[in-house]
């Protein structure tokens, strides 16, 4: 019996120093630790549990929202996985409207010329209109770098179009690997229209997300994902140019951000506090095995729309409340939230709807 037990814990030895071996060899990460926020999170209400299902069934993980006028007529938009450009008419009906292609659409934004910009992880920066589509940056002319991860965008009054690059090193299909990693892959991207070029605003940034315009257009923010902070970068003034952290410390990862009527902005929250992934995060050769084997991680990512959130913050960086659903069961992983009359729209790259929630 004791050769026996013997004999079982060697191999059981023996397989685990090959999978350490195996991780160490193949892994293609070189990991650093993810600092979680140590504040508490707010306390839940469950107000997402109240959003109406917009296109149930019908819309393949919506990430993003927009809303456009085509004539007289306003319409409710996305891009989904299926590569098609969506929207939705006064009587709730949708409407396929434009084949993009591939399944990495996306955030959206219109276009002050009645098109649309939308990022393609895979393609880079994309003018969806009525004459078709158009890449506009799928390399960044600084250096010559590939733009690997397109992911959020805003266009500004003088034409200027600003978005994120997620991550240099990772693509959309890879995201998991930059979340394990943790170190800073991202940045921030201009793109003038007028000499056709796009320039690096800023770099360094741990998974570059979310972009969104103040009101007055004198500053620009970005979300850091792996921060779980907001980013202002000012764009007019004596502070033209300078860096500031816009919010820190929240309870979940950036992911979109909107402009509110009001001047504040709606911060989608993705839930990043998985199942025991504090503890992965402290170890880095946990965190290379996990590289090499994504079933594994496919069991962790479960955890992740187990909840949604999102929060509305001043336009000073304050903030003002919190939406959630602590179940995931009704919205789950929400990815934007965009105010529109007197309403809130929600994405999410988990669902096959959008969600829509009056405010009032």
């Amino acid at each position: 019996m004791k050769l026996v037990v013997f004999t079982i814990t060697s191999s059981v030895l023996t397989l685990f120093l090959a999978l350490i071996f195996h991780a160490i060899l193949y892994s293609p990460i070189s990991p650093q630790p993810l600092l979680f926020p140590s504040s508490q999170p707010p306390s839940s209400n469950n107000i997402l549990q109240k959003v109406e299902k917009l296109g149930e069934g019908e819309l393949l993980g919506p990430e993003d929202v927009a809303i456009g006028k085509d004539g007289d007529s306003l319409f409710l938009y996305t891009v989904t996985r299926d590569g098609w450009l969506k929207r939705m008419h006064s009587n709730g009906t949708w409407e396929s409207w434009k084949m993009i292609g591939g399944d990495g659409l996306l955030g959206i934004t219109v276009s002050m010329d009645g098109g649309f910009l939308v990022c393609d992880a895979h393609k880079g920066l994309l003018k969806v209109g009525e004459g078709g589509v158009v890449v506009l940056a799928s390399q960044v002319n600084d250096d010559g770098s590939e733009i690997r991860f397109a992911d959020a965008v805003i266009e500004a009054k003088d034409g200027s179009v600003y978005f994120s690059d997620a991550s240099t090193k990772f693509g959309f299909n890879e995201w998991y690997l930059d979340a394990l990693e943790a170190r800073p892959h991202g940045r921030l991207l201009k793109f003038n229209p007028h000499t056709n070029t796009t320039s690096i605003l800023l770099s360094q940034l741990s998974f570059a997300n979310g972009v969104a315009l103040s009101k007055d257009q004198d500053f620009l923010l970005v979300c850091e994902t792996l921060r779980f902070r907001c980013l202002k970068y000012w764009l007019k003034g004596e502070l033209e140019g300078k860096l500031d952290v816009f919010i820190d410390n929240l309870p979940g990862g950036p992911d979109n951000i909107n402009l509110a009527p009001d001047g504040s902005f709606w911060i989608a929250l993705i839930q990043l506090r998985w199942r025991g992934f504090d503890w992965i995060h402290k170890w880095s050769l946990v965190k290379k095995m996990l590289s090499v084997h994504p079933s594994l991680v496919e069991v962790l990512k479960g955890s992740m729309y187990t909840r949604a959130m999102t929060v509305n913050v001043a336009s000073n960086g304050t903030l003002i409340r919190a939406l959630d659903d602590s179940t995931g069961r009704t919205m789950s992983f929400v990815t934007s939230a965009l105010e529109f009359d007197g309403h809130l729209y929600f994405g999410s790259l988990h669902n096959n709807f959008i969600g829509k929630l009056p405010l009032y």
